[in-house]
């Protein structure tokens, strides 16, 4: 898979080469605030990484929402090199709502057919379809109703970490 800068915010990765070293970390994140953790923490450690919604997201939450989640996280780390994924899971409908609404990437995981077809529209609409979730370094689901400093301090603690790396 190519890089993207569909919304200007750098250039992101969602698989990488031998050459290119290996994919950035990825973050399961369930709101705003964790959005935002996750990305000030990167910023803050000049690492890259990827944010994903909750499996199953863009079925229950849908598009909208996580567009909202992203937009406001990128204005409150500008700096902050990601990527975004929603996951929409075997739902056609709500990835192909995904691709229509602008989002960067969309996880569909049914029929390979459907998921030909789907990954046809991304491609004109300049979006990704994945159709395997990438695995997550953290899940902040685990910390829901954290405060934003320890939200920040996980991540951060996670990105130091030399497995983050890896």
């Amino acid at each position: 898979m190519g890089l993207l800068e569909p919304h200007g915010r750098g250039c992101r990765a969602f698989r990488r080469d031998a050459l290119n070293g290996p994919a950035p970390p990825v973050f399961v994140v369930h709101s705003l605030t964790h959005a935002i953790a996750a990305l000030e923490a990167a910023a803050a450690a000049e690492h890259e990484i990827i944010l994903i919604s909750a499996p199953d997201a863009g079925i229950y939450a849908g598009p909208g929402w996580f567009r909202a989640v992203v937009d406001g996280a990128y204005a409150a780390a500008p700096a902050a090199k990601f990527s975004a994924v929603l996951d929409c899971g075997d739902d056609a409908g709500a990835a192909q709502g995904a691709i229509r609404a602008g989002v960067e990437a969309a996880i569909f995981t049914g029929r390979a057919d459907v998921a030909e077809r789907l990954a046809g529209i991304a491609t004109a609409k300049k979006a990704r379809l994945l159709t395997a979730r990438p695995e997550a370094l953290l899940d902040l689901g685990r910390w829901f109703f954290a405060d934003a400093e320890t939200l920040r301090r996980k991540c951060a603690d996670v990105l130091a970490s030399p497995k983050s790396i890896c």
